[in-house]
């Protein structure tokens, strides 16, 4: 409506000026001002099917199917499925296509009920030693090897990653065309952090498959190398989305060739203001791909993402779709002043054991690089990591924490996600986040494959708005809510509800209408 109405108003604005070999013209004049084609948008609305088609003609078919249950699995009863889905984390299934249901398989209890005819996934998992399926995992595999689109959700640490990657080999492997004639990736996976986006490219190097090859392209890495690789031909893109969509627009990737999308960590990606990203990438994606889109939430901004991209997907969670804690995690919650935070932190560090390893959340850079200096003129080695670093001292950082030459870390909300480091024993949040949800991803840094963990939480008064949701969280892990909590609650509830009725009283009286 804007552009027709510009479009038709076009004759009433004039500009004056430009300049034609030293002569200045008046570009209201006929002559001055030719007239340029009008865009017909009535008719591209009304052909766009037309040109939809003629878009993706000429694409090579696709297989989706790949998947042949095993008897045991076959056999269980309803009773036995919904008793082991009960037991393994309260797993629940969907499907969110519309009109008449279709039936959610059931779950695959061993590696071999799924992965039986794939002796070289099984002969990898068996090197690694994984004994048997997460929850997630063994739900998601028979869905997303039916060919369904998938929404799984579930708590950070659970095994998500393995959920979309081993279908997605098989996928890749298993299509009618062969890998070197589809004039480009097979399998796309888009990640909100380069953090994140190198854990899952080493993911899929760990589980090499049939000569697959990856590559991980985000900004901040080597572009040149990246645009090489990237056009010698791979068949997996792990990318976060500027960088892929810097490579799109400048046609070094052809995306018509993929088959197989995830949107890893959706939520994330939203939080990061990537969705206009997003959607020019998946513009250029052809729109009969299998999609499979995994988030530890389920907030409105997802739920909007996952009904424009997925076709008829069926939806996985793994707990609850309330936010809620590890309960691997044991939660401490100190009401302090803000100047007293620092004490506190040094007396924290003080009292850690030889083999304790602890991420400090901050939620400025600025206090990063504050505290870490703070630590290093006090002769303690430390790391810090966040956005302004640059991605050389990130990945030194990273590796320095992982392999214990430092046992803390500083860092901002970059590291909530997508930071797999096993042995963290604590996690302190020198401050409080900027929503409640990424409380939650702190505190599920630690506590990770069957570890227990302890998170330090301080709240100021500045914090009080969070107060009541973090009750919640706190309760709905059986944990201890400090009696300071409950009050700054309460007085930030009283103070809401003098300010609603302030404006009550500020606006003006009406006559009722008869």
């Amino acid at each position: 409506m804007l552009i027709d109405n510009l479009v038709t108003n076009s004759g009433q604005n004039y500009v004056r000026g430009g300049t034609e070999k030293g002569k200045t013209l008046d570009i209201t004049k006929p002559e001055n001002n030719p007239k340029k084609p009008v865009i017909n948008w009535a008719s591209l609305r009304e052909n766009r099917a037309k040109y939809e088609s003629m878009k993706w003609a000429g694409l090579p078919p696709i297989e989706k199917n790949f998947y042949k249950e095993s008897s045991r699995t076959a056999s269980m009863s309803q009773e036995e499925v919904d008793l082991w889905r009960k037991e393994n984390n309260d797993i629940t299934c969907d499907d969110l296509k519309e009109g008449e249901k279709r039936c959610i398989p059931n779950p695959v209890c061993k590696f071999e009920d799924v992965f039986e005819y794939y002796p070289d996934i099984m002969a990898n998992i068996r090197r690694v030693g994984f004994q048997k399926p997460t929850p997630i995992q063994s739900q998601a595999w028979p869905i997303i090897l039916q060919g369904i689109d998938l929404i799984a959700i579930a708590q950070t640490g659970t095994g998500k990653t393995l959920a979309y990657l081993m279908p997605g080999f098989i996928h890749l492997t298993s299509q009618p065309i062969p890998k070197d004639q589809r004039g480009g990736p097979g399998m796309l996976v888009l990640a909100p952090t380069r953090e994140l986006a190198l854990q899952v490219e080493a993911e899929c190097s760990k589980y090499a498959y049939k000569g697959i090859k990856s590559i991980c392209v985000y900004g901040g890495g080597d572009r040149k190398g990246q645009i090489d690789t990237v056009t010698k031909g791979v068949d997996i893109v792990i990318a976060t989305p500027g960088r892929l969509n810097d490579l799109q627009m400048n046609n070094f990737i052809n995306l018509k060739s993929i088959t197989y999308l995830v949107l890893d960590e959706a939520d994330r990606m939203l939080d990061m203001g990537f969705e206009p990203q997003i959607m020019k990438i998946l513009i250029d994606v052809r729109p009969d791909r299998q999609t499979v889109m995994t988030s530890a939430t389920w907030p409105d901004g997802v739920r909007r993402l996952a009904k424009s991209y997925l076709r008829d997907p069926m939806i996985v969670y793994v707990g609850t779709l309330d936010l809620a804690a590890v309960n691997t995690v044991q939660q401490k919650v100190f009401v302090i002043p803000e100047e007293e935070k620092r004490a506190f932190m040094h007396s924290f560090i003080k009292s850690m054991k030889p083999k304790d390893k602890v991420i400090i959340f901050v939620g400025k850079k600025l206090t990063a690089d504050d505290l870490a200096s703070d630590f290093g003129i006090q002769g303690i080695p430390v790391q810090s990591l966040h956005g302004n670093r640059e991605q050389c001292d990130r990945e030194q950082a990273l590796d320095d924490f992982k392999k214990g030459k430092v046992r803390i870390l500083v860092a901002t909300d970059l590291a909530s996600r997508g930071l797999d480091v096993h042995d963290i024993t604590h996690v302190f949040n020198f401050d409080f986040p900027r929503n409640i949800e990424e409380y939650v991803h702190r505190v599920g840094r630690t506590g990770r494959a069957g570890r227990t963990g302890e998170a330090v939480t301080l709240v100021t008064s500045n914090d009080w708005r969070f107060a009541s949701e973090l009750i919640d969280i706190l309760e709905r892990a059986n944990q201890v809510v400090p009696d300071e909590l409950i009050a700054m609650a309460e007085r930030y509830k009283q103070s809401q509800m003098r300010k609603d009725g302030e404006k009550d009283i500020q606006r003006p009286w009406r006559k009722p209408s008869k």
